[in-house]
């Protein structure tokens, strides 16, 4: 059993969001200790894992509740749930095109600057060099 720190750790999430998503009934076998700790078991972490990747693609608390929920019901849920997948994976491929779109820019400009440094250029696409030499032009 872990406690709430040690899946923070473990699972490179805060403690509040934790807190938040128990409290939002993503975890829904979570004891309590005799202190009412929450105290978490390592099936728990399996669905810290689903509701984190869910999370990260913007799923919202709404939909994850419903699959939690297709889950405890079970197999007859199957088809749901698979498509709830789907869906979230289609998200996470226009994210991770839009994301791919932004590391070809800065690629590109890393390798401007980089030549600029090498060959002591000036940046000419820097608007502020034309204020700067319409001032030095006065």
């Amino acid at each position: 059993m872990y406690t709430i720190k040690e899946v923070a750790d473990k699972m490179d999430v805060s403690e509040h969001t934790l807190r938040f998503w128990a409290k939002s009934g993503f975890f829904p076998f979570l004891k309590r200790d005799k202190n009412n700790i929450r105290r978490f078991s390592d099936t728990d972490l399996e669905w810290v894992k689903i509701v984190k990747c869910l999370r990260s693609v913007g799923t919202e608390n709404r939909a994850i509740k419903r699959y939690i929920d297709l889950c405890i019901i079970g197999d007859s849920t199957i088809n749901e749930r698979y498509k709830i997948i789907l869906d979230t994976k289609e998200k996470a491929l226009e994210q991770l095109s839009e994301l791919n779109k932004q590391l070809a820019l800065l690629d590109y400009k890393e390798s401007y600057y980089k030549n600029l440094i090498k060959n002591n250029i000036k940046d000419n696409w820097n608007p502020m060099n034309d204020i700067k030499d319409d001032k030095a032009a006065v």
